[in-house]
Formats: structure tokens, C-alpha cells, sequence
């Protein structure tokens, strides 16, 4: 229970609501009780209703803040790693060695998907777009995990190694078709990480050379990109799970989102927007574009809808973007030249650190793919690979506990009732 009040009154009608605090970040007014009064509130977008109570992730955009279980994400990129990562997501606590090992090994005995999967890649066209298939596979496999109950807190856990375990899998069988090459199998011996970029690139002929800098920074882009607290896909997760649907369908619903240019294609729009500028010459006729109000064009890849500080997730990655561009000797990669000069305008032009238009994560994580040599197209699968982590989390927080199918309410404008015409 909470002492805190608030009033609203309408025409005669006085409402009063209990106000609650979270552990950080403003209160909340809970407004459960307007509807018994004829009322509810207007909130297109939902940007600022609290759907939900979470206790996984807390964002402060204004201080440039992003802690997971209460740890901050720098921290955790320093001394971390994914699969860790993982685990304290789904499980609230970081593990003890033994509970790592464990954790470690039964994700790597669940790498392999169903040989009957294959069969569904052959459906889609070889030209179709990467996570058009990651989400027509993804729904697939609650074809064949469909046995469980999961309102069973231990089948919730099977469905969860399935998922993280499978994910990179799929992903690179993605590519893979795409590009008409065999897929190729994991190998239990390797590390996440490296274990996907052996799936993407290594071919029948010969296995792949894994870079450990290389390895390093695709486990801080899947560290990253983990979870982003009540963003529109892992609100559509939370709000298909709340029919009691098929994890493995929930999460399609979440990659589906995902896919939209407005959540997961902005690292996309990143390197389109390095090709259409296309030399460091334009550079400046390009900045001036974005400068003038009138002028459509837009720098992808700069400031953050919740974030008007610095993203604190892009201080880590532009440390990995510089080791993995060394590490390749492309320092002088034209489109690279590019993003660097763009990179150093942004923190240095008054225009720019005014608007806090600083570089996001999506900024470097686009560079920092395709310097490892993955096609723009698989940017957002990757993503979304990442992502499930984050998005089961919050499945399993909301299934462990007593919920209720997601209804939102509209404001009606349409005609009100009116009769057929009589013929």
C-alpha cells in the first residue's frame, strides 16, 4: 500500500489514485480505478504509461544511465560476457562459478536445431530478407516445442536454453541461404561468440580463423543490444504472452517489431547514409543538410529517442569499433573515413553537443559489422539475436506471476451508430 494520493477531477467526478514509488525513476499514478468512473486515459504510443512492473532493466535517458539488475551496462561490458550476461537477466543474480559452468555447457548441448528444420528454409525465395526468415523460422519452432507446460517455471527454463542456445544458429542459417551456401554446424568447443561467427563464415572447404578481437566485439554488440527495458518489441513479447501463447511464437512477435526502421534497422540506416554521402569530400555539404530544418535529410545513427545524454552503451562500443578497425587494418576504408570524420564532427560542432546529438550504439555497432564483413541485411537479425534474452526475460517475469491479457483502449472517432439504408 502506498500513503502518496493523486486527484483528477472531471466536470462533478473527483477520482483519487494511489501514487507508488519504484527502487529509482519517477512515480507512477495507478489509474486501474477511471475506468469505473466511464473514463480512461489517452497515451498514443504508451510513452508515458507504465505497462507493466519489471525489476530487469532501469533506463535514465537524462543521465545517460543503463543498469541490468541494478548492474551499469559499462561495468558489465568491462567484466562480463554474454552468456553471463544471460544468465543474470533471466535469473536476477550474477552465477557462481559452478552455476556459469552449468549454464555454459547446457546452452552449448542445445546449439543443434530439429534437421527437419531445414526443410522450412527451402520455402522462402533466395533473395528474401534476412529476418523475413529468422521470423517465419523463429514461430516455426513452436511446431516443435509445443509439449510443455509452461506455466511450469522448469519448462520455462528449457524453452529459455532452447532459445538462446538455437538463436545463433538460426541466425547464420539465415545468411547462409541467402547467400546459397551450406549450412554449417556449431561447434560445442567454442564460445558463443565464436561460435556464430564460425555458423556465418566458415564453409565446407575450411573452417573460418576466429579473431579473438573480432570474438570480443560481437559478444559486446550481443551484450549491448541484450535488453532495452518496455520498448515496442518487447512490449509486443509481453503483450503476445499475455494470451498464454507459444514462447517461441511470442518471440517472432518480438523479432517481427524488431524489424520495423524505427526500432531495429537504424544501424541499417547507418550505412546507407555512409554510402549516400559516399566520400569524406561531401561530408560537409551533407552536415549542412542535416542543419537546415527545411531539408528532409536526417544523420542516422546520431542522439536516441530515451537517451538525451550520451549512450552509455556507445562509450563501450567506440572503444570496440577502434581495437576491431586496428585490428583489420581498415583505417582507411573509404566508407570508414567516412564515419570517423562524421563521428569526430558530432563531438566537436556546437550544433551538434547542444542538441546532445551524440553517437548511439547503432552508430558503432553498424561500422563495426560491416568491418567484420556482415551485408547490411543481417545488421537487425543480429539484433534480434541478441535481443531474446531480454525479450524472454521479460515473458518469464510476467509468466511467474499473476497477469492479466493485455486490452488496451482507443479514442473513438469513427461515426457513431447509424442505420442501413433500406433498399
Amino acid at each position: 500500500m502506498t500513503d502518496k494520493k493523486a486527484q483528477l477531477s472531471v466536470g462533478d467526478i473527483t477520482v483519487e489514485f494511489p501514487v507508488y514509488s519504484g527502487t529509482v525513476g519517477p512515480d507512477v499514478i495507478d489509474v486501474r480505478g477511471l475506468v469505473a468512473q466511464g473514463l480512461f486515459t489517452y497515451d498514443p504510443g504508451f510513452v508515458s504509461t507504465a505497462a507493466c512492473e519489471s525489476k530487469i532493466t532501469y533506463i535514465d535517458g537524462e543521465n545517460g544511465v543503463l543498469l541490468h539488475r541494478g548492474y551499469p551496462i559499462e561495468q558489465l561490458a568491462e567484466s562480463s560476457d554474454y552468456l553471463e550476461l544471460c544468465y543474470l537477466l533471466v535469473r536476477g543474480e550474477l552465477p557462481t562459478e559452478e552455476e556459469s559452468n552449468t549454464f555454459r555447457k547446457t546452452v552449448s548441448q542445445h546449439t543443434m536445431v530439429h534437421d527437419q528444420m531445414t526443410h522450412f528454409f527451402n520455402g522462402f525465395r533466395r533473395d528474401a530478407h534476412p529476418m523475413a526468415i529468422m521470423c517465419g523460422v523463429v514461430g516455426a519452432l513452436s511446431a516443435f516445442y509445443h509439449d510443455k507446460d509452461f506455466s511450469d517455471q522448469e519448462h520455462r527454463d528449457i524453452a529459455m536454453f532452447r532459445l538462446v542456445a538455437k538463436m545463433p544458429t538460426v541466425a547464420a542459417m539465415c545468411y547462409k541461404y541467402t547467400m546459397g551456401q551450406p549450412f554449417i554446424y556449431p561447434k560445442n568447443e567454442l564460445n558463443y561468440a565464436e561460435n556464430f561467427l564460425h555458423m556465418m563464415f566458415s564453409t565446407p572447404c575450411g573452417d573460418y580463423e576466429i579473431d579473438p578481437v573480432i570474438a570480443k566485439a560481437m559478444d559486446r554488440i550481443f551484450m549491448l543490444h541484450a535488453d532495452h527495458e518496455q520498448n515496442a518489441s518487447t512490449s509486443t513479447v509481453r503483450l503476445a504472452g499475455s494470451t498464454g501463447a507459444n514462447p517461441f511464437a511470442c518471440i517472432a512477435s518480438g523479432i517481427a517489431a524488431l524489424w520495423g526502421p524505427a526500432h531495429g534497422g537504424a544501424n541499417e540506416a547507418v550505412l546507407t547514409m555512409l554510402e549516400e554521402i559516399g566520400d569524406v569530400e561531401h561530408i560537409d555539404k551533407f552536415v549542412a543538410k542535416a542543419k537546415d530544418k527545411d531539408d528532409p535529410f536526417r544523420l542516422m545513427g546520431f542522439g536516441h529517442r530515451v537517451y538525451k545524454n550520451f549512450d552509455p552503451r556507445a562509450k563501450v562500443m567506440r572503444e570496440t569499433c577502434d581495437e576491431v578497425l586496428q585490428a583489420l587494418g581498415l583505417e582507411n576504408d573509404p566508407l570508414l573515413k567516412i564515419a570517423k570524420r562524421l563521428e569526430q564532427i558530432a563531438l566537436e560542432d556546437e550544433y551538434f553537443i547542444k542538441r546532445k546529438l551524440y553517437p548511439n550504439v547503432d552508430f558503432y555497432s553498424g561500422i563495426i559489422l560491416r568491418a567484420v564483413g556482415i551485408p547490411v541485411s543481417m545488421f537487425t537479425v543480429i539484433f534480434a539475436m541478441s535481443r531474446t534474452i531480454g525479450w524472454f526475460s521479460h515473458w518469464n517475469e510476467m509468466a511467474s506471476e499473476n497477469y492479466r491479457i493485455g486490452r488496451p483502449r482507443q479514442l473513438y472517432t469513427g461515426h457513431s451508430k447509424r442505420d442501413y439504408p433500406k433498399k
